[in-house]
């Protein structure tokens, strides 16, 4: 049953509520892993997609596309999955709203739109992350889960939350399986951009683990779901228009890339794949930020996240 927006002054000042409310006790509630399956589901099909576009490996592909051709076609895709999904749920009541012209509009808190730019430079860097030329895939994903994994207890420190011992174990597992899945054989490469992108990516996840942390963990339905909506209808739309920004400047090298990726979509002949990319890289952002938003700490809501996209990537 779909949680109702509470109506005892959360609306009003939900954050207030989020930070004086004691979270409930969910170490029983199995609804994390429904999630992490979802994630699992999602993210497979996701990466390899992605890889096979941007290497030229499906059938009829003469050369890949880069990732910075991929990303616009993508990102309209998930940008309709993001507005379809929250429209199916019926979570837009959820959100902030304010009158605009006499209609009332949802808008973002000032701390859930920082949370969705950083969401939406997550989004970003996750496609390129598998697009870099001489990047080993394996290699990436060592360096940005296991930079978020080293993440999540600082923020539950920095918080002022209490890490349980069977959090500490997870990570140390998580940690230990990422270390086998590279083997010996991985080549740690890191050019410039491949560097650039993991360190944008570990940004905004630090800063939106703060935001989570601070204003939605709270065990309250409500209270996560309005964070989760403000969240969503600022990332996508941001990376859309920052994509749409870049093309109309245009030029030689990523610029013409990106505007490549917005002109020459049909040309390219793999305009279904470029949208099953954007819907499941959607898909891996709303079961992802479910996780995340968990009321237990994020030293054990994030190997559950990264466990699971580990997993779908090897």
């Amino acid at each position: 049953m779909r949680p109702r927006p509470c109506r005892c002054g959360i609306q009003s000042h939900p954050w207030r509520y989020a930070l004086a409310a004691t979270p409930h006790d969910d170490t029983h509630d199995l609804t994390i892993w429904a999630y992490a399956f979802g994630y699992f589901a999602a993210y497979a099909p996701y990466s390899a997609l992605t890889k096979a576009l941007s290497g030229g490996s499906l059938p009829g592909m003469e050369h890949g596309i880069s990732g910075f051709t991929l990303l616009p076609v993508s990102t309209l895709a998930s940008l309709v999955g993001m507005f379809v999904f929250l429209t199916v749920k019926r979570w837009w009541s959820y959100a902030g709203h304010r009158e605009v012209l006499g209609v009332r509009v949802p808008v973002p808190g000032r701390w859930t739109l920082l949370s969705g730019l950083c969401s939406a430079a997550i989004i970003g860097t996750t496609t390129l992350a598998y697009t870099i030329p001489g990047a080993s895939i394996v290699f990436m994903m060592l360096l940005m889960r296991g930079g978020v994994l080293v993440l999540a207890p600082l923020v539950d420190i920095m918080s002022g939350r209490r890490v349980r011992w069977p959090s500490w174990v997870a990570l140390g597992l998580s940690l230990s399986a990422l270390g086998v899945a590279t083997g010996t054989e991985v080549s740690a490469t890191l050019t410039m951009l491949a560097a650039l992108d993991v360190g944008v990516y570990l940004t905004g996840y630090f800063f939106r683990l703060r935001a989570m942390s601070h204003l939605a963990k709270s065990g309250d339905p409500a209270v996560s779901i309005r964070y989760f909506v403000e969240e969503q209808m600022v990332a996508t739309p941001a990376l859309v228009l920052t994509l749409a920004a870049m093309a109309l400047v245009g030029g030689d090298g990523i610029l013409g890339e990106v505007r490549a990726g917005f002109t020459g979509f049909l040309a390219r002949g793999h305009l279904l794949e470029e949208v099953l990319v954007g819907l499941l890289s959607q898909g891996t952002g709303i079961f992802g930020g479910l996780i995340l938003l968990d009321a237990r700490e994020n030293a054990f809501t994030v190997p559950v996240n990264r466990a699971s996209s580990v997993l779908a990537g090897v």
